[in-house]
């Protein structure tokens, strides 16, 4: 997935805009904002977290700094569309 196709996506969901740091619920809630071209950080409840990266282990990873933090990262140039769709979505109910 590129980040226009992040973007386009991202664009359907209801109250949802871009500003120059990512994506945003209401312009103040961020749903998701990349990191550098390949990955995207996208803002999930902790608990559902562990079920992305079993579903998709290759898409999904926290580092140690974003362990305690409702993050996870996306990453764009080997996780499957629906992948990443995903958990946009669930960032994007998560901050509605």
């Amino acid at each position: 997935m590129t980040p226009a196709e992040v973007d386009a996506y991202v664009a359907t969901l209801e109250g949802c805009s871009r500003k120059p740091r990512g994506w945003y619920v209401h312009h103040t809630r961020l749903v998701a904002r990349l990191t550098d071209p390949t990955t995207l950080l996208v803002r999930v409840p902790i608990e559902q977290r562990d079920a992305l990266i079993e579903r998709w282990p290759d898409a999904f990873g926290i580092p140690p700094r974003l362990e305690a933090h409702h993050k996870i990262e996306a990453y764009l140039d080997r996780a499957a569309p629906e992948a990443v769709r995903e958990a946009i979505r669930l960032a994007w109910h998560f901050q509605s």
